[in-house]
């Protein structure tokens, strides 16, 4: 069984290239992998391997940027490694949205704990905004959530300027570290009552009960999982190969879903050279696993 830690930390962090080569080395003798993104305002990973190789990469992670606790911490279990590498990438901001972040104004969001988000969501008087992707909200969400239908994070702004500023917002994302940023935007431009998932959903999912849960299907995830359920156990979806969609069982059943090759979004879009080409990789796959090997053709969602 595999741990899975997810984390991010808001802090200011300067020279981010000293970083990378260190916290990449240590990750590969470790043999955890996973992706760590790091930027001047602060850092944002999901790793996975053993529990005591991942628990040691969390502390030297910790000790490099004298950090005490993360701003927000989720960890779940897989029969699965659900990357194929380690990546340590070094970027301008932590999510990107055009904004930076002011590293001391991101402690007056309000955080909503999971157990009181039910509460919250279920008044009248609140704008409940989902700030994932669409096709992420497609795969699950909160009942009543608004979904901006942006294609880019950096989207968001065009749509939260037409929101009026005396609206109580309440905003959630997959680990909460895009409504870090999307909150203290709003806080920027003088909204007063905002609120935030604290943890996003993966840590709602872990913490509250099914027989309570206002939550509706499974929780996109951006590894070889696809998605997640409450408790964080492994969901049903499966990424298709030929666009990256997230793809249901019932759109499995599709005479457009080839494995591999195409699924109902995609069908009709590729062409036959392509269709030609991922139908080859696909065999090569095929082959790969009935002889228990590793392919080249091996990818990370």
């Amino acid at each position: 069984m595999f741990n899975i830690q997810g984390f991010y930390k808001i802090k200011s962090i300067v020279n981010c290239s000293l970083y990378k080569e260190k916290i990449k080395t240590y990750l590969l003798s470790q043999s955890v992998k996973g992706t760590v993104i790091i930027s001047s305002e602060g850092i944002n990973g999901t790793i996975a391997g053993r529990k005591s190789n991942v628990n040691n990469c969390i502390r030297f992670i910790k000790d490099r940027f004298s950090i005490d606790t993360f701003d927000s911490k989720n960890s779940s279990t897989c029969k699965f490694l659900p990357f194929y590498r380690a990546k340590v990438k070094i970027k301008k901001e932590v999510v990107p949205i055009g904004l930076k972040l002011k590293v001391d104004a991101k402690k007056k969001s309000c955080y909503i704990d999971p157990h009181q988000w039910n509460k919250l969501i279920s008044k009248k008087n609140i704008t409940l905004i989902d700030v994932r992707k669409p096709f992420e909200h497609k795969v699950g969400t909160f009942k009543s959530a608004v979904n901006p239908k942006i294609n880019s994070f950096r989207e968001l702004p065009k749509y939260f300027n037409k929101l009026k500023k005396n609206n109580k917002v309440a905003m959630f994302c997959t680990g909460g570290i895009r409504c870090e940023k999307a909150s203290n935007f709003l806080k920027q431009r003088g909204f007063k009552n905002v609120f935030q998932l604290k943890g996003g959903i993966l840590n709602y999912l872990n913490k509250v009960n099914i027989n309570k849960s206002l939550w509706k299907g499974e929780c996109f995830v951006f590894d070889n999982r696809v998605s997640v359920k409450h408790k964080l156990s492994v969901g049903s979806y499966s990424m298709c190969k030929g666009c990256r969609m997230p793809i249901s069982v019932e759109e499995k059943k599709s005479s457009k879903y080839k494995e591999g090759i195409s699924c109902p979004y995609c069908y009709n879009k590729l062409t036959k050279s392509q269709k030609d080409r991922f139908s080859m990789r696909q065999k090569q796959i095929i082959i790969a696993r009935k002889l228990n090997k590793a392919h080249i053709y091996q990818k990370e969602y």
